[in-house]
Parts: structure tokens; C-alpha cells; sequence
């Protein structure tokens, strides 16, 4: 069984990323600048970037096969992950805890074999063993690990597939020859906010490992190196963490200090670039995690 994943993006070349299985493991190919079904949004945290620069991701299967009857993406999110499954399978169900974020997914243009469920990822409302791919894109972090996984090797078939992927803390910003100094002004900013994190943003910081070893198909791999560099502007930069969840609490918490932060990194990261325009564009480096599995027929 051969799996191909790759992004497209009107800034990002087309990139692949190929997980093919054989003698009961998957052998993967990764090539740095891949996606591989990651960055499609959190349900809960609700990240969002200023630029328009994540692109479309897509999932699709050697030419010449026929597309597979269900795909379950959990954890769904406004439904940006779900969307791009429906070319592939005879239907797609997004999920999602939040009758909001679903009512979000439901007023965006769908395929018509894409539809949404308010239901929690520990209570599938799906049968038993009629699953084709099983997905969750920076979702799986929020879920009861143990009950999930229960439901996943309940609901995928023999011979289905899992896909969970999330991208990681570990961001890097480049321009020019400064890019170190820039990345340590960054991290300095973003280790405060860490502070604020919720605790299960530890499954994220451990690279998804207890999720990974929670999985219950012995035919399994964790792809840890996968890295996405994305055009960027410094005001994107400050965007993007100004509408992290760590940060909506922290301006709960300390609001004065809250709103010191982030002028005070784009100052710094301007002085450093030599530069005075926060529209000025840089690479923002992002790595993420993928979670592969294949339930034995």
C-alpha cells in the first residue's frame, strides 16, 4: 500500500512526502519542506496566521486506484483538513467537539460528500471496524488519549490507516545572515508564552510519543523531522503569536505585561534585521510531527 502526501501552495513548490508499506513497516521518504497533512488548524487553541501562506494540503493515493468509501477526520476543527480528503473517499466526516467550530465548517464551500458531527473524539459515531483512514491534524493533543485510541481500533477497518499529525514548538525565523539571533529572539518570546500553555500542549512538546506508543497497531511510524518553511513578514510573526492560546492567557493574567511583549520583540527582530518595515518578508521555519498506522487485515 503506497500513501503519497504533499502540499501545494501559491509560495511553497510542490514537495512530496511517500510512505510506502511493506514486510509490515512503513518505509518513509520524507524530504524537508513537506507538510504531510499537518498545520490544518487546532479546534481548541484556533491558531491562526495573519498571511495567507499555509496553502492546501492534500492526500491521494497512486493513480489508477480507485478512491476509498470513508474518511473520519477527528478533531475537524472550521474543516480545513476535511475538505481536501473528499477528492479521495466516497465520503468525508469531519468531527468535532465545538458545535461552533462545526457550524464554521458547515458555512465554508464543501464537496458534497464532506458533512460534519458535534460529537467528542472518545465517542465515534461510527460502526464498528468501518473506517478507511482515520485523521486528526493538531487535534489529538486535546483528546482523553486512552478513550480515543479504544474508538480508533474500533471504528478502522482491517486494512484501514491512521494519520495524526501536529506541528511542533520548534520555529526558527531566517533572513539574510541574522537568522540565529532572530530565532533566539523568538524563542525567548515564545518560551514566556509557553508558560501559559495548557498541560496538554505536553503531548506536542514530547512529539506526540506517548500518542504515538498509544496507537494500538504494532504496524506503526513516528516521522519527527518533518519541516515546513513558510513566507512570512515580521508582523506575521507577531500575528501568528498574538493569536496563540498561550497568549489569550497570558493577557488574562498579566495584561500589561501582555501588551509590552510582542512591540518588544518586533522592535528587537527590526533592529537586528536593520531594517524598519514590519512588512518585510522572511522565512518562518516550522518542524511537525506525522503519525502513520495500518490496522493488519
Amino acid at each position: 500500500m503506497e500513501f503519497v502526501f504533499w502540499v501545494e501552495s501559491q509560495h511553497l513548490k510542490e514537495q512530496l512526502f511517500h510512505a510506502r508499506k511493506y514486510s509490515g513497516f512503513w518505509s518513509l521518504n520524507s524530504s524537508v519542506g513537506s507538510k504531510s497533512l499537518v498545520i490544518i488548524g487546532d479546534s481548541q487553541a484556533n491558531y491562526k496566521l495573519k498571511e495567507p501562506t499555509w496553502g492546501a494540503s492534500k492526500l491521494c493515493w497512486p493513480q489508477g486506484t480507485k478512491p476509498t468509501e470513508l474518511a473520519v477526520d477527528v478533531g475537524c476543527g472550521s474543516g480545513q483538513g476535511t475538505r481536501f480528503l473528499a477528492e479521495r473517499f466516497g465520503k468525508v466526516v469531519g468531527t468535532d467537539i465545538s458545535q461552533a467550530q462545526i457550524q464554521e465548517a458547515k458555512a465554508a464551500p464543501s464537496p458534497p460528500n464532506v458533512s460534519y458531527l458535534v460529537c467528542p473524539a472518545e465517542e465515534l459515531p461510527f460502526e464498528d471496524a468501518s473506517v478507511d483512514l482515520l485523521a486528526s491534524f493538531t487535534a489529538a493533543h486535546w483528546f482523553d488519549i486512552e478513550k480515543f485510541m479504544r474508538e480508533v481500533n474500533r471504528v478502522v477497518r482491517p486494512g484501514g490507516c491512521v494519520a495524526i499529525s501536529t506541528y511542533t514548538v520548534d520555529m526558527s525565523l531566517h533572513y539574510g545572515t541574522c537568522s540565529e539571533k532572530l530565532t533566539q529572539i523568538f524563542r525567548e518570546t515564545w518560551g514566556q508564552l509557553l508558560k501559559y500553555s495548557h498541560n496538554r500542549v505536553k503531548h506536542v512538546l514530547e512529539d506526540y510519543k506517548e500518542i504515538f506508543e498509544a496507537l494500538p497497531f504494532p504496524d506503526k511510524k513516528r516521522i519527527t523531522d518533518i519541516y515546513d518553511k513558510i513566507p512570512m513578514t515580521v508582523a506575521g510573526v507577531v500575528g501568528y503569536l498574538e493569536s496563540a492560546s498561550p497568549y489569550q492567557v497570558f493577557m488574562k493574567n498579566d495584561p500589561e505585561a501582555a501588551k509590552t511583549l510582542l512591540p518588544e520583540m518586533e522592535k528587537r527582530l527590526l533592529e537586528v534585521m536593520g531594517i524598519p518595515s514590519r512588512e518585510t518578508p522572511l522565512e518562518f521555519w516550522v518542524r511537525h510531527v506525522c503519525i502513520l498506522g495500518h490496522k493488519e487485515a
